[in-house]
């Protein structure tokens, strides 16, 4: 024993030199930045981040680097996977684990308990999404360092049983606001106040709004890692800023949340979420907050981390509070009162950047822990949450909502029962007091017209094909199965052409096909009985299929045909059909994807003309013609007709386009930029400054204007330019390259500009609140959302009339040229929307023509409407005369967040002259 014991202590020597010597070689934060990760009045940008992650995968075997795909601006953007070493060598087969038991496809549950035992769980940690919110990309540069340097027994027992993809959320973003924040030579004046355009090319904030639509090339590539590539059981998507008198708001989450989901999900997110702040309790860490202690629910669709809930993932989100220039944690005394959603209230203080980072390093440890001790029941849960979809697509289901309670209840009262006392067996809901007979439950939900669907049909000879291709494109790119049919086939008595789709439940992604196919129903959801609405988290109802105007059936009945199963994010490609023979081509107006193809026709010097029966694009047959319409890389894809040129028909060329943004950059204003580029519009963005100049019609022939563009009229507006609305007005420490943006839409400079711009033959698009333009030129229209108070017209109340971000109908005049390609009835996003009354005589005169109109007191889709009875007989879009020019006011929001393409040519067919 005497020999053996220093060759032991020589051997234990040896592994502690050998792990010192690694944690020496790859290099600290504070020796690549220069300082630590949280010293005050200092950040990072990405250049220097994306090098440091460089330095980590070049120097640790625990981190492999993966570009994940270019962002708007053209940077990489880069996930590390970090894991044990061992681990990394056998990736490609932990991978293959996570999306077996992801898609739970054809699985037995034994096979799925040993895969489980066998994998490793797999989660996401991200960060810097909303670049101002700094701390999230700040915590991920610390995070990668601890988990590829540290040597302790947590850190070890993680890496050896956690794959974790730590994702740079948004680069261009970090670079922006980092290079901005740190511009200052002094550190006291330090700001992240002030930018001068989005941190994201297009969408700014509305990034973290892409991820069922997935437009932008940054959320594209993060929803084939999370969707296609890994499938992992938890991801977790850093914010700021906590509520004030907290630090952080976390796990779990307050009502409501999506009747789509797995109870799992809910039960999970709790067991995760008691993790995280249990830690920051047993660290000391108080201000952490749940459930109703934040305005965070489940219910949304469409967030980062929301979207992974109806993929059967642990979504879980924190909003800290946090700043590089130190803050206060404010006092606010109804924090201060320990309770269930804050049982450990932080007192007022000074508060540091590093506190922020060390609370959320904290947090990721947590995740990570939990992660390591429950690795294969996060697998086999996620495996279950999957065969439970499949298996409710297979077979007859019916969906609880608040509408189909409401039934329930209805049909007890239509019965009027002179008894409510019950007992056990007697078949009464509940077997206690207060109930009702089963039979009023089987009324409504065993009733086979409230099934669930099966799969949803999308014909290949609907009127927009190349939308519905789009649409498909978005679920696919989300993991969502689908079939193409490669024969004809028929289904429930209807004939379907060879090229259509079926996208079935029965797949392990079933909550994300409902919630894209089928109405949301939110709650009634109110403070307190009679009192005011609780705003939801965002939308509350945005069913994709209704917003991209896709026609499809929605089938109740097992069925099957010729169908092939698509591989798993496999995108759809449309080429172009070839060319009938003929004198001209005939392109629909229904067809979105005509305006991309007349745009590329016109710019090549191609004749374009329009139908003025119908608005159908008439393109004669020529060399030229021919060449762009089968240009493969454009991928129009729609249906073109050999036709005659139509008579009257009227010659078109491209408008001179201009698009409101304002310093700091207008969301709006950036999707639209985003729709232009993606159908070849060519726009130029002017701010405030080129408006107020002057001469607008030498320069352009139409001007849209988006929500939070023109200031309300004000009867009191003077001089100084009150009224104003858009930027700015100081030019304090700008750079010179972003000092013509400065300045504010006014009543006093900026509407005289635009009246002299419409006598003068130009137009306006007006979006949202962007109709306050009606005021200002005294337009023959008022708010039809008023009530007379004491003989004094008052806007409703939300108490009597409130419709958050929701899907309406609304009536189309189909015969008007704006109107040309829409359907008689069409869907609109609304949110809280301008809707208008018309005054006597505004329509004889000719001034005004009612483009769309609520035609019912039921026009609700989907969402949530509260009072929407107000809105019957409202008009949602008009056009008006002024001079020799013309205004077109869409009071909803016809191009949000780019997702809106059934409304795409409100906007489309004003952009021809």
């Amino acid at each position: 024993m005497a020999k053996f014991y220093p060759r032991a202590l020589w051997f234990v020597a040896m592994l502690f030199c050998v792990h010192t010597a690694i944690a020496q070689s790859i290099p600290t934060p504070k020796e690549h930045f220069g300082f630590t990760i949280g010293d005050d009045y200092q950040l990072a940008n990405y250049t220097q981040t994306e090098a440091y992650f460089k330095k980590l995968a070049e120097t640790s075997k625990r981190v492999k680097l993966v570009d994940i795909g270019k962002t708007e601006e053209g940077r990489s953007q880069y996930m590390m996977i970090i894991t044990s070493p061992e681990n990394q060598k056998n990736l490609q087969k932990y991978k293959e684990i996570s999306q077996k038991l992801g898609r739970a496809e054809g699985l037995t549950p034994e096979q799925a308990k040993a895969l489980a035992a066998e994998g490793k769980a797999v989660v996401w940690i991200d960060g810097g999404l909303h670049a101002n919110e700094v701390v999230g990309a700040h915590q991920l540069i610390q995070m990668a360092y601890n988990l590829s340097s540290r040597t302790d027994a947590e850190t070890t027992k993680i890496l050896d049983k956690v794959i974790i993809l730590m994702t740079h959320a948004n680069p261009d973003g970090q670079e922006l606001v980092s290079n901005w924040y740190m511009r200052e030579k002094d550190p006291k004046k330090r700001t992240i106040n002030g930018l001068p355009r989005l941190y994201e090319k297009y969408a700014g904030h509305d990034n973290n709004r892409d991820f069922f639509m997935l437009n932008l090339k940054e959320t594209q590539n993060m929803g084939r890692q999370l969707f296609v590539e890994w499938i992992p059981q938890i991801m977790y998507n850093h914010h700021q800023a906590g509520p004030a008198g907290t630090v952080v708001a976390g796990p779990p989450y307050r009502d409501p949340y999506n009747y789509v989901f797995d109870p799992i999900i809910l039960t999970s997110i709790d067991a995760v979420g008691a993790a995280m702040h249990n830690r920051m309790n047993v660290e000391s860490k108080p201000g952490y907050t749940q459930r109703g202690g934040s305005v965070f629910s489940t219910w949304y669709n469409g967030g980062l981390r929301t979207t992974t809930y109806f993929h059967n993932m642990i979504g879980l989100l924190t909003e800290i509070v946090g700043s590089p220039t130190p803050s206060e944690i404010p006092l606010v005394p109804s924090r201060l009162l320990p309770n269930g959603d804050s049982p450990n209230p932080i007192l007022p203080q000074k508060w540091y950047f590093k506190n922020a980072i060390d609370y959320s390093v904290s947090l990721n440890y947590a995740v990570l822990n939990y992660a390591q001790r429950y690795s294969d029941e996060l697998l086999y849960n996620i495996y279950q949450m999957g065969k439970n979809s499949i298996d409710k697509g297979n077979k007859d289901t019916w969906q609880f909502s608040p509408k189909r309670i409401d039934a329930i209840n209805e049909a007890y009262q239509k019965d009027r029962p002179t008894t409510t006392s019950n007992g056990p067996g007697t078949g009464f809901i509940g077997g206690g007091r207060g109930g009702m007979p089963t039979k009023y439950l089987d009324t409504v939900m065993k009733a086979p017209k409230n099934r669930d669907a099966r799969a949803y049909i999308l014909s290949a000879n609907q009127p927009d094909f190349t939308t519905a291709i789009r649409f498909l494109n978005a679920l696919i790119r989300t993991g969502v199965v689908v079939h193409k049919a490669t024969a004809a086939f028929t289904v429930a008595g209807k004939n379907y052409p060879a090229g259509s789709y079926v996208v079935k439940t029965d797949q392990a992604f079933r909550p994300h096909v409902l919630d894209m196919f089928e109405p949301q129903d939110h709650p009634n959801d109110f403070k307190y009985e009679g009192g005011p609405p609780i705003a939801p988290y965002d939308a509350a109802g945005w069913t994709l299929a209704y917003l991209m105007n896709v026609k499809f059936d929605r089938v109740l009945d097992k069925f099957d045909g010729p169908f092939e199963k698509l591989p798993h994010g496999e995108l759809l490609q449309v080429t172009p059909k070839a060319l009938p023979a003929g004198s001209g081509y005939v392109l629909s107006a229904a067809a979105n994807e005509s305006f991309l193809a007349v745009n590329e026709l016109l710019k090549n010097g191609a004749e374009v003309y329009r139908n003025p029966s119908d608005g159908s694009f008439y393109v004669p047959a020529s060399t030229k013609a021919k060449a762009i319409l089968n240009k493969a890389e454009h991928g129009f894809g729609m249906r073109i007709t050999a036709g005659a040129k139509p008579t009257k028909a009227v010659k078109i060329a491209p408008s001179r386009i201009a698009l409101w943004d304002t310093y700091g950059g207008s969301m709006d204003s950036g999707w639209i930029r985003f729709i232009m580029e993606q159908y070849h519009f060519d726009a130029t963005v002017i701010y405030a400054p080129d408006i107020d100049a002057g001469k607008l019609k030498e320069k352009y022939d139409v001007i849209i204007f988006v929500d939070g563009s023109i200031p309300a009229y004000s009867a009191s507006a003077g001089a100084g330019g009150r009224g104003g609305f858009g930027g700015p007005s100081a030019e304090s420490n700008i750079p010179e390259e972003y000092k013509a943006r400065v300045g504010r839409m006014s009543q006093d400079k900026s509407i005289p500009q635009l009246k002299a711009f419409l006598e003068e033959g130009g137009e306006i698009v007006a979006i949202g609140s962007a109709t306050n333009i009606a005021a200002h030129l005294n337009l023959p229209v008022r708010n039809a959302m008023v009530e007379m108070v004491d003989g004094v017209e008052k806007r409703l109340p939300a108490i009597k009339y409130y419709v958050p971000g929701s899907v309406l109908s609304v009536a189309v005049d189909k015969s008007l040229s704006a109107n040309w390609g829409l359907d008689s009835v069409t869907d609109v996003y609304f949110d809280n929307s301008p809707v208008f009354k018309l005054n006597p005589n505004a329509v004889s005169t000719g001034q005004i023509k009612p483009l769309a109109w609520f035609a019912n007191a039921t026009p609700l889709r989907s969402g949530w409407a509260w009072g929407q009875s107000y809105l019957q007989d409202g008009i949602a879009a008009f056009e008006a005369s002024y001079g020799k020019g013309k205004v077109f006011a869409f009071g909803p929001e016809i191009t949000f967040r780019a997702q809106t393409h059934g409304t795409f040519k409100w906007m489309f067919n004003q952009l021809y002259k």
